[in-house]
């Protein structure tokens, strides 16, 4: 990829702060995580306000089908909601991405964290207020969903601005430990304070954390998009998001790369088995035990990856790491299938954690160094949905084999189909193994 670019074109901030050769570690330190994108004061201001926001996001990833499933007494409401919310996520996702390479990223990321903390204190109110209406409930989750949608493509795409090429893997890194730890702590955290302050007030605590990220934000640095002198303004319409489609086509690594995560996800994502699993498998340990474990176990795991992934700062073969980890989760998938031991069974997902947070920072590091400024907006559009649609398709999937042939080999045979298909993908396109940074 040509990164020269024009005297004339707006100043990108990282010019006035050029990176360093990362310095040699020993010991520990080398397999510590790398924490020097947070030396950048702008991206530090970012990530730190994702700690908060990744904590206040999972309280009303909670409340939402807690909610509907009290008003209903219905399961089924409850994954009625999901999939409202799915459809406005990809909408919103796509066209995203092409409105993120139109206008100031800062700008629209101000726009739309303002959005999602309206929607956050409309889920307060109709709450606090006693309206129980699922109707509502499921407007609300939309019209959040396609803040979410418009708002995830221009912060990603935002990060290759603020920071240096070599720092991107770490940043990444940073950035997704983040989120699993939310991943974790948010549900934890929720089902403490719903006895203690009731559900309502867990809307109002994610509205109060999305403040602290509007405030970040606000102290960026303006992200114009990257153009010369008088080129034509870019639109964000139809043709521009199919010309996003175009630009992945014409670049294999690109496309593989998102070939690589739906295979890990659609076939080796078993969680719509985990019930089943814990009801036949692992009865033994106490049910409820075992299906809030087989849920923690991969976050768990992905944050301890983040944790010691100081090696990813000197890895270089970016495309290698991506089958690598995929592979690795294919692995671990199957021999989660295989064991009858809860403990064992935990452990391999706690594995394919660890696995599925490398294949993220550098999914995550590939588009944001392989794709130009002016087309990042756009292929963090698409990352979106085929991050969201994914394990949405293998809930169907595995739900659909788990009854057919039952858990254990549905599980065991989605394992051994991702290990097939990604090696075979390697092998038939050499584009992603080829691929260093």
């Amino acid at each position: 990829m040509d990164t020269s670019e024009s005297s004339a074109e707006p100043q990108d901030p990282l010019e006035k702060a050029p990176s360093a050769v990362p310095p040699g570690r020993r010991g520990w330190r080398r397999w510590a995580m790398d924490t020097r994108p947070l030396r950048r004061p702008a991206y530090r201001r970012l990530w730190s306000s994702t700690i908060v926001t990744a904590v206040g996001s999972q309280l009303t990833a909670v409340a939402v089908p807690k909610q509907i499933y009290d008003i209903t007494g219905s399961s089924a409401w409850v994954g009625a909601a999901s999939l409202a919310g799915l459809l406005p996520l990809v909408v919103f996702a796509l066209w995203g991405g092409a409105v993120a390479d139109s206008m100031d990223r800062r700008k629209l990321l101000l726009i739309t964290n303002s959005g999602i903390a309206v929607t956050s204190v409309l889920f307060w109110l109709q709450a606090v207020t006693g309206l129980a209406s699922v109707a509502v409930l499921m407007v609300l989750l939309a019209v959040q969903q396609a803040f979410w949608g418009l708002n995830a493509p221009a912060r990603n795409a935002s990060i290759a601005r603020l920071v240096p090429a070599d720092e991107l893997t770490a940043a990444n890194a940073l950035g997704s430990t983040v989120m699993q730890t939310g991943q974790v702590v948010g549900p934890l955290l929720a089902g403490v304070l719903i006895p203690v302050i009731g559900l309502a007030e867990l809307y109002l605590i994610d509205a109060l954390a999305l403040c602290v990220t509007v405030w970040a934000v606000v102290r960026l640095p303006a992200l114009p998009p990257l153009a010369a002198p008088g080129t034509a303004r870019r639109r964000a319409g139809i043709r521009e998001i199919a010309d996003g489609f175009r630009y992945i086509a014409l670049h294999k690594v690109l496309l593989l790369s998102f070939l690589a995560d739906i295979i890990a996800m659609v076939f080796g994502m078993p969680r719509a088995l985990f019930p089943q699993l814990a009801s036949e498998t692992y009865g033994a340990y106490g049910e409820g035990l075992a299906l809030g474990l087989l849920f923690a176990a991969i976050p768990i795991g992905a944050v301890a990856g983040g944790l010691f992934s100081g090696t990813f700062s000197r890895a270089r073969r970016h495309g290698w790491m991506v089958i690598g980890a995929v592979v690795a989760w294919g692995g671990a998938i199957t021999g989660f299938g295989l064991s009858g031991s809860l403990w064992l069974a935990v452990a391999f997902l706690a594995l394919a954690g660890v696995a599925d947070m490398v294949s993220m920072v550098f999914r995550g590091a590939i588009l944001l160094s392989a794709a130009s400024d002016e087309m990042r907006g756009r292929m963090q559009g698409v990352f979106t949905v085929v991050v969201a649609g994914g394990p949405r398709l293998a809930d169907v999937l595995h739900g659909t084999a788990g009854s057919a042939f039952g858990a254990r080999t549905a599980t065991v045979g989605g394992g051994l189909l991702v290990v097939a298909l990604m090696v075979g993908l390697a092998v038939v396109v050499p584009a992603l193994r080829r691929y260093r940074v």
